[in-house]
């Protein structure tokens, strides 16, 4: 046995249990966990090509794992201005202002991380920017990359003067005179805009998905599910994974988008199973609505705008049978359903796959923003994977209730707001993500999150639905067993044991004594990738 890494004078914890193990250190082996012992038993095993780290007591646990992220789109949109940032339309006006006054003659200008809350009770306009954008083509995203703002010049630019039809829930929003505001709704319609402005060569691509991948590791994680398979991305993790520059494992689920014909179907189908060493085509991702905050969820009643009212699909039971065709074929699902309609179709649709004979197929539903008790209960029963991202309840609402997406919801549905604790205690398996670059990927702060329900950026504000918070442990084991057994790898991954993938993540201190406030900042030390440190402080 050829040991490629010893880690030694480590406290290996186990995330089932929440307890250390007896061992101190262990041993690598063509990416596998080879053996578990004391130090001088482990140290035995290496050799001079074998790379010795002494831990020094630090806290190891299996690599942490991202269930929900869009690496390449993420890399692309966060190259641009930052709004994340600005809480009201002033901080707006004012990051524009300084990011105009850098921009080349005719350059377009790029934003990202719009909060609708800046607007208040006005409508989401580019009129409200205009006096800072006057000539200048901007398309800034809103944070839920779901819409985004085009100004004026942009609109002109790519010949948009009205309304479109689409074949999807999307809309180019208008006045009352057929005018554009400026607001894109969903993918259809912002793409319009975005094919007239200019695009990043392969190699930018590529460079900003490595060092927004490297950061990931540095920040602790190991792997990610990535929920898209757009543009160049499956050419680029296969580029960057030749190379060896592929610093995270990736299990990638290209979209099923609606308007799919039978070849489509069959086209994602044949994609299953490709890919390299750290990366693999495994599922389909589905929307079955947009956003609560753009007014394209589907709820069971709309908000209080008279929006939310309608499926992401024209027809929901054209996307049944997708799932259907989908599942007979042994391909695991993941279905974005934000709104209490869009949550309660998905699980009938997986219920129907249940009652004709077919292979086990673990199907999950993400984001599930907003469900009644008697849908609860079904993701256990079913056997749905409960995909959550509860920085998204900590950064963009708010616990007064007074924040766009408790206002368009009203009382009632807002305080039902991610049921993590719910879903966690009715059996449900609930895997934690960020769905970055919606919100931050580092994995320390979405178990934060989802134990404290606080703003990241503010701590001394009150818990949005303290009830829903999880443990310590539940937090950590979102990020592990439960993303292992999501996937499917819960004989693979998920444990520290002989034989497991050796995908480590380790910390100054153990995230489960670390209290939820401080836990973003316990320091990442080792990250570790198929026996591979793909992330180490100097102090190692």
């Amino acid at each position: 046995m050829r040991t490629s890494l010893v880690l030694l004078s480590a406290r290996l914890l186990d995330p089932v249990t929440g307890r250390f193990l007896p061992e101190t250190a262990l041993a690598v082996s063509g990416g596998r966990t080879a053996a578990l012992g004391g130090d001088r038993e482990i140290r035995a095993l290496a050799d001079a090509s074998t790379t010795v780290i002494d831990l020094k007591g630090a806290v190891v646990t299996p690599g942490l794992v991202d269930g929900h992220l869009h690496p390449v789109s993420g890399a692309e949109l966060t190259h641009g201005l930052d709004l994340s940032g600005c809480t009201d339309l002033a901080g707006v006006r004012e990051a524009l202002v300084g990011e105009v006054r850098r921009l080349a003659p005719g350059a377009w200008l790029h934003a990202w991380g719009l909060d609708p809350n800046v607007f208040g009770d006005a409508p989401v306009e580019s009129a409200a920017l205009s006096p800072v954008l006057d000539g200048v083509p901007a398309l800034l995203q809103l944070f839920d990359a779901h819409s985004m703002l085009a100004s004026p010049r942009a609109l002109e630019l790519a010949g948009v003067d009205g309304p479109r039809t689409f074949d999807q829930a999307a809309e180019v929003v208008c006045d009352a005179a057929g005018r554009p505001t400026g607001l894109l709704l969903e993918d259809a319609a912002c793409e319009l805009v975005e094919r007239a402005a200019p695009r990043p060569t392969r190699e930018e691509s590529r460079d900003r998905l490595a060092a927004a991948l490297r950061s990931m590791a540095a920040a602790g994680l190991t792997g990610g599910h990535a929920m898209d398979a757009n543009g160049d991305s499956l050419a680029l993790y296969a580029e960057l994974d030749a190379a060896g520059d592929l610093p995270l494992r990736l299990r990638v689920a290209p979209w099923c988008q609606p308007g799919a014909d039978a070849d489509a179907v069959r086209g994602l189908i044949g994609q299953q199973g490709t890919g390299g060493t750290l990366w693999r085509t495994a599922g389909v991702k589905l929307f079955m609505d947009g956003t609560i905050d753009n007014g394209t969820a589907w709820l069971e009643r709309p908000d209080c705008h008279g929006e939310s009212t309608h499926a992401f699909w024209p027809d929901p039971e054209v996307y049944t049978r997708v799932i259907g065709e989908l599942h007979r074929a042994g391909v695991p699902t993941a279905t974005h359903a934000i709104g209490d309609a869009a949550v309660r179709h998905a699980l009938d649709s997986v219920a129907k796959t249940r009652t004709a004979e077919g292979p086990a197929v673990r199907h999950r539903i993400e984001h599930i923003e907003t469900v009644p008790d008697d849908t609860v209960a079904r993701f256990a029963e079913l056997g749905v994977v409960a995909s959550m991202q509860p920085t998204h309840c900590c950064d963009f609402t708010r616990a007064d209730h007074t924040d766009n997406w408790s206002r368009r919801l009203g009382e009632e549905r807002a305080s039902r707001a991610w049921r993590c604790r719910d879903l966690w205690d009715a059996g449900a398996r609930v895997v934690l993500g960020s769905d970055w670059p919606i919100a931050p990927f580092p994995p320390l702060g979405v178990m934060a999150g989802a134990r404290h329900r606080r703003p990241g950026r503010d701590l001394t504000q009150p818990p949005h639905g303290p009830g829903q918070a999880l443990t310590a442990l539940e937090a950590l084991q979102g990020m592990t067993v439960n993303a292992a057994w999501a996937a499917g790898e819960e004989h693979e991954a998920g444990r520290l044991a002989v034989g497991r993938r050796a995908d480590f993540t380790v910390f100054a201190d153990s995230p489960l004594t670390t209290s939820a406030v401080e836990l973003p900042d316990l320091p990442v030390l080792l990250t570790v990738v198929d026996g591979r440190p793909t992330h180490r402080e100097a102090s190692l």
